[in-house]
């Protein structure tokens, strides 16, 4: 079971991470249209996460052999940090 716990962490992390967002959002109006496929739209959406997953991972990867030095988990971090104080000071900046 402990092998899989990678596994389980990236899952929870990607699938909260995913929940509401403005791509679900989009997802849900397409779905929500009546004259769409619902497969199709699950079928789509499916495969642009997985593409976008798969280039996540390779440049992952490749930050990972080419900048052995840097702590990449602590950029990550400051880079969430800073996009989430972005989003927030855009929300209550005046118009």
């Amino acid at each position: 079971m402990s092998s899989l716990a990678p596994y389980f962490a990236v899952f929870a992390t990607v699938f909260l991470a995913e929940l509401g967002d403005k791509t679900q959002l989009a997802t849900l109006l397409f779905a929500s249209e009546e004259k769409q496929n619902v497969w199709l739209v699950f079928a789509a959406a499916a495969g642009a996460l997985v593409a976008s997953t798969a280039l996540a991972v390779a440049v992952g990867a490749a930050a990972q052999r080419f900048i052995q030095g840097a702590p990449l988990k602590l950029v990550a971090g400051i880079a969430f940090l800073a996009i989430g104080a972005w989003t927030i000071w855009g929300h209550f900046r005046p118009a």
